[in-house]
């Protein structure tokens, strides 16, 4: 039977390991945005008994490509298209602080059993792994065959573990950054129990709406990794009652249960109607409406909760590079970078951004902390801008989108790490730009995204194409926007970057 074996150094206590690979959040933080993504994990960690149950796209490019089409076209599609498959395991021979196996029940593979064991070194951890598996059909197969397969395979096992590591490290270091490995967290109980002055624990309690979506699943998968309780605002209508995890509300009728979000310490407000579509005036008000009208409700229900019972809640709202204007024809103030000081642009996004922005700040008033988050090009094959340049880009097909226009991009693993950040850092307030250090002009960002694929970048795309999709104001506004938007306040907070470059952010998100 094919056996892989890899050992991955931690330069983190094993205690510290373990009990983050047993944490909520820890399998969605695992699972590469390129490979798929995790429809259900365990509840109390990979405890014996346990089942997880995921989506996984095809292997190689071709695979990756293929998803990213068919989820941009299941944008605009009725239905969905199918491009990924099911993949159930269960989980076994829990040794708390040293081991756990995963075993295939269900899947694309004959058989499969993932081992892993940690172990000391030093002040750091061996992570230790072992894949046996079988394929279907294989051992039918022509020789040459049957090892071309395998070698294919383990190419991209080899990709998944490699990507694993590094987010494993970059995790434990944000989280270590913000006093929250579990080391941290019981030191900082002992001094609770001795009631030292400046032990105070800070947020304990999170709500997220928009939970669900793309940078939400990682949000809170990041505050489960923090030890942090996660509760997820839900529409009513499928929200279970006896769910503590669950806070039901629906902006569309203003209804919130209030009282499920009065131990809340921090709402971090990502929900909103996609951007994504055709610019029709009923796509337009839906844009506008659904963020104004759930950020309002949001707000003014925290700030009747801070007046009869401060406990210095905080409000962290989403909002989007779009209020500087498209264009430097839609701003009434020109500067070489863009930074939060400035006034809003002039054209709908402009404007909506604004009033989305107006509606979290109804909550200062009465002691609440806002933050708004503008954030900018967000890198993942799971959505926005590079989803659909993929598919392009995987036949060869790929090229620009414009010339110089300056895009400020930032990679999905840092929107999520910098709202989370700003979630706990008592000092950030108002308006932060979520954008990477080093935006690129639009030539740039193709020949760097063709580099890291191995893919040309020459063929321009036609501006027709984003018109078809959005219309000619969705284009302009989204697709040929020119905004080189600045990081330094992100940065000033405290913030550190886990990618600074463009290639950087590709080669993680895409395993390249």
């Amino acid at each position: 039977m094919p056996r892989v074996e890899q050992e991955t150094y931690l330069p983190f206590a094993r205690d510290d390991v373990f009990a983050w690979y047993t944490r909520p959040g820890a399998l969605t933080r695992l699972v590469p945005p390129f490979a798929g993504e995790v429809l259900e994990e365990p509840v109390d960690g990979p405890v014996d008994g346990a089942t997880s149950r995921l989506s996984l796209t095809l292997p190689t490019l071709l695979g990756t490509g293929a998803d990213a089409a068919a989820g941009m076209l299941g944008t605009v599609l009725p239905g969905s298209i199918p491009s990924r498959v099911t993949w159930v395991s269960r989980h076994e021979d829990f040794r708390p602080g040293h081991g756990f196996t995963d075993v295939m029940v269900s899947g694309p593979m004959r058989s499969w059993r993932h081992e892993r064991e940690f172990h000391d070194d030093g002040p750091g951890t061996v992570l230790h792994e072992t894949i046996t598996y079988e394929m279907p059909a294989a051992p039918r197969l022509p020789g040459p065959v049957r090892r071309r397969i395998h070698r294919v395979f383990e190419a991209e096992l080899r990709r998944i573990i490699d990507h694993r590591a590094h987010q494993t490290v970059q995790d434990l270091a944000f989280h270590q950054s913000t006093g929250h490995l579990a080391s941290q967290q019981r030191e900082r109980r002992s001094h609770l129990d001795c009631d030292t002055e400046d032990a105070t624990p800070g947020p304990q309690v999170v709500a997220v709406s928009g939970a669900s979506g793309m940078i939400g699943t990682q949000v809170c998968a990041l505050l489960g990794g923090a030890g942090l309780e996660v509760r997820r605002l839900v529409r009513g209508a499928g929200t279970d009652p006896e769910d503590p995890a669950e806070i039901r509300w629906d902006p569309d009728t203003g209804l919130l249960d209030e009282e499920a979000l009065a131990d809340v310490d921090v709402v971090i407000h990502l929900a909103g109607h996609p951007l994504a579509a055709r610019f029709t005036e009923e796509h337009k008000r839906k844009v506008r409406a659904s963020r104004v009208d759930g950020t309002t409700l949001i707000a003014d229900a925290l700030a009747r909760l801070e007046t009869a019972q401060p406990r210095g809640r905080a409000l962290i709202s989403s909002s989007a590079i779009g209020w500087y204007g498209a264009t430097p024809d839609d701003r009434t103030q020109q500067a070489e970078m863009l930074t939060e000081d400035l006034r809003c642009g002039t054209d709908f996004l402009a404007e909506a951004c604004r009033a989305w922005e107006e509606s979290a700040r109804r909550a200062e008033s009465s002691g609440v902390r806002v933050v708004t988050v503008r954030t900018g090009i967000v890198q993942s094959p799971s959505g926005g801008a590079l989803q659909q340049m993929l598919p392009l880009y995987a036949a060869g097909l790929g090229g620009p989108l414009g010339t110089t226009q300056w895009q400020s991009w930032i990679s999905l693993d840092d929107v999520a790490a910098l709202i989370v950040h700003l979630a706990l850092t008592p000092a950030a307030r108002g308006p932060v730009n979520a954008v990477a250090p080093e935006p690129v002009r639009a030539r740039e960002y193709a020949r760097t995204l063709g580099a890291v694929l191995r893919r040309p970048s020459v063929v321009p795309v036609p501006g027709f194409g984003p018109k078809l999709l959005l219309g000619a104001q969705g284009a302009r506004e989204l697709v040929m926007a020119d905004q080189r938007v600045s990081a330094e306040k992100a940065l000033e907070l405290g913030y550190a970057f886990r990618h600074h470059t463009l290639a950087e952010a590709l080669r993680h998100v895409l395993g390249r």
